[in-house]
């Protein structure tokens, strides 16, 4: 494709972005967050609801798409978007972190991964070849290298030999990459270790990406490592491509990212907290299931413009959690998924009218991991 990414606001005071990311399915106005549909369905929300919040683009995993249903029967319907009923842009993860946190891992080198299934113990290989055929089998629009992603801690020579593995498998991945219509990101690691991370970075854009990922944070690290990261990665990623972190989802996490120069975000939070009683709001979360909302009927949110707090309480909506009723996770992920895709707006809003740093100053100081009723 040709240049996919066209930058629009570049912050005065900080690293802090705004940009247009073209698609073979539209256009993704960044910085954007992007709600996981693992399993090709974001957990409790159908597709006209994600459309109605203005989710611009969501994520599913193809380890998950190869077990079940097989990307042939996907490749036969079309591809993925014909499969699930979405129009607009989609993004696959490669696979490599469900292999190495799901599967029983039978080997691991260069060539790629043996594993068995999580789901009925059947053994599988995915290498660099696969993980493209696959993903390029589903068709999404932006698809991922696949790369090893370590936990935390790990030893320097673990976070070397996944470094060096990821870099071999990129190059791999771009060779066997051939799609017109589809963007190909690689992924940085490194753990946290400043001079793996710069080698990483330096020799990851060297092999020409559609855009550049940052993996293996946000994996149990403390969060001022996961910045740091951020900040040393950052200067060698060219500005004209998109840059994505993996996993991040905790609000202040996605505007500290933002302001270090991160256009894109993806993670379950939003959606399990959700499932879980759990919302978000701008003073942080709330778990609407406590006993002290069994007579509150307020909106769950005052300050929230969703579906869910325009029309329910949170006497009802505690009411639902506690007996298990299907209509409580619906609620509210339709609730979170709000507050994620509303946030993303604001900061966008906020970068392309000169006015970052009083928006991210104001957010960060207000959001607290209590509610203030």
């Amino acid at each position: 494709m040709a240049q996919s990414f066209t930058l629009l606001v570049d912050d005065a005071h900080t690293r802090a972005r705004s940009g247009v990311l073209r698609t073979a399915h539209g256009e993704v106005e960044t910085p954007v967050f992007m709600p996981v549909g693992t399993q090709g369905t974001v957990k409790a929300i159908a597709q006209d609801r994600l459309k109605e919040l203005g989710v611009q683009i969501f994520l599913c995993n193809a380890y998950h798409l190869h077990l079940r249903p097989g990307e042939e029967v996907v490749k036969e319907i079309g591809g993925l978007h014909r499969f699930i009923s979405w129009e607009r842009a989609l993004l696959t993860d490669s696979g490599g972190f469900q292999v190495f946190s799901l599967a029983d891992l039978v080997r691991i080198d260069d060539r790629g991964v043996v594993f068995r299934s999580h789901l009925d113990g059947s053994l599988h290989e995915i290498t660099p070849q696969k993980a493209m055929a696959i993903q390029m089998d589903l068709r999404a629009d932006i698809i991922m290298a696949l790369d090893q992603c370590v936990g935390f801690p790990a030893s320097v020579y673990e976070e070397k030999l996944a470094m060096e593995r990821t870099l071999r498998w990129a190059r791999e991945c771009r060779e066997a990459f051939f799609s017109s219509d589809q963007l190909l990101f690689g992924i940085v690691q490194g753990g946290v270790n400043e001079d793996l991370r710069r080698e990483s970075a330096r020799k990851t854009v060297e092999i020409d990406f559609d855009g550049y990922a940052i993996g293996g944070l946000s994996v149990g690290e403390p969060k001022a490592l996961m910045y740091q990261m951020i900040e040393v990665v950052e200067p060698f990623l060219p500005v004209e491509k998109p840059r994505y972190l993996m996993g991040v989802g905790h609000p202040v996490s996605v505007l500290e990212a933002v302001t270090r120069g991160v256009d894109m975000f993806d993670c379950v939070l939003p959606t399990r907290n959700a499932r879980n009683a759990c919302l978000l709001t701008r003073r942080g979360k709330v778990n609407i299931d406590r006993l002290e909302f069994a007579r509150d009927f307020r909106p769950p949110d005052p300050e929230c413009q969703c579906y869910t707090c325009q029309n329910f309480s949170r006497a009802y909506l505690r009411h639902l959690f506690k007996t298990g009723e299907i209509l409580a996770a619906e609620l509210a992920t339709i609730h979170n998924l709000y507050f994620m895709i509303e946030l993303m707006r604001n900061v966008r809003r906020a970068l392309r009218g000169g006015c970052w740093s009083e928006f991210y100053n104001q957010f960060v100081s207000q959001y607290e991991d209590h509610f203030s009723g």
